[in-house]
């Protein structure tokens, strides 16, 4: 039994999507599993380990994790019984490889690739980092070269909390609003160190259809605006920049559901593909409206991507299908 959506009248099996040389044929059928054994909610995010090993992140308390080898194999399944895990980041220590989860009741995990829990961030408003009464709704997190930790607090008060290696709580940029160093929907960090330059961050502000450039340091230096685009967490790979978007705006430039695609940036912050979406195109270089331009996708909500450059699609509200595999042509 399939959980996948019927595309009756679109062929998307044999669909090249993409555009100039980051072009891709679907599978829609890679991650398919028994529903019945192996359910998922919400396939939110994923991550490669040094083995190749592709480890999923569901909002399924029955199996928050699910590893799947590239051919889309089951492997394994474990759980930590959590409702509304939402963000998952892999980091290399040297002696071995751990997981950072996000659980949008407030949790910020860290656990061995077996899912034993090795630490614990404490809730910033027991540890006096925020006020009473601040949301705190966690949706991801990015560790630093230094070991650093750094925490988007995407869907409560839009700060970004940072902390040393050893968990000592540093300071907080961000928050709510419109101006530059400010966040709507604070949902996604990464480290950025492309080019071989210091590393910098850059942060999802999802509402404001951006990336922002911060210091390590917590100060704003650019905004990547991506017009149309509801742009989930930045992925690096190599010298491009990937990103689910989870919508994009349609019908009176309004924020539609079911208009997701994948967004692929060059080592110049500059848009060169979009699987599922319309060709980006720029005007006096300014970026023009991206839509969704085929219905492959519902909602992206992650991408991962392989040692072959192939993508790995994750989707949020997409009827509790599996992750798509896009196999770079």
């Amino acid at each position: 039994m399939s959980l996948k959506p019927d595309f009756s009248l679109f062929a998307a099996q044999d669909k090249i999507l993409g555009h100039g040389d980051f072009r891709y044929k679907v599978d829609m059928k890679w991650g398919n599993l028994d529903p019945e054994k192996f359910p998922v909610v919400n396939c939110h995010e994923m991550v490669m380990d040094r083995k190749g090993r592709m480890i999923l992140l569901t909002d399924e308390p029955r199996n928050n994790v699910i590893i799947y080898d590239q051919s889309g194999k089951l492997l394994g399944t474990w759980t930590l019984g959590l409702k509304a895990a939402h963000g998952l980041t892999l980091v290399d220590e040297g002696d071995a490889e751990y997981l950072w989860i996000v659980d949008n009741g407030g949790r910020v995990v860290k656990t061995t690739l077996k899912g034993t829990v090795v630490s614990e961030v404490t809730n910033p408003i027991k540890a006096g980092i925020y006020e009473e009464g601040m949301r705190w709704t966690p949706t991801e997190t990015a560790v630093a070269p230094n070991g650093d930790l750094y925490i988007a607090d995407g869907y409560g008060s839009q700060f970004f909390l940072h902390y040393d290696s050893k968990g000592n709580f540093i300071r907080k940029f961000g928050g709510d609003g419109h101006g530059d160093a400010e966040f709507k929907t604070a949902h996604g960090i990464t480290v950025d160190q492309r080019g071989g330059k210091e590393p910098t961050l850059i942060c999802t502000s999802r509402g404001h259809n951006s990336f922002k450039r911060f210091s390590m340091d917590g100060k704003y230096l650019e905004t990547i605006f991506l017009p149309g685009a509801f742009v989930c967490r930045p992925v690096i790979h190599g010298e491009n920049l990937y990103a689910g978007v989870c919508w994009s705006r349609l019908k009176y430039l309004e924020q539609m559901d079911n208009s997701g695609f994948v967004t692929i940036l060059d080592k110049n912050n500059q848009v060169v593909s979009n699987p599922g979406g319309t060709a980006p195109e720029y005007r006096n270089g300014e970026l023009q409206l991206m839509v969704q331009s085929d219905p492959v996708f519902k909602h992206c909500h992650d991408v991962c991507i392989d040692q072959d450059d192939n993508i790995y699609v994750c989707q949020w509200n997409a009827g509790k299908t599996y992750p798509i595999k896009l196999i770079r042509v």
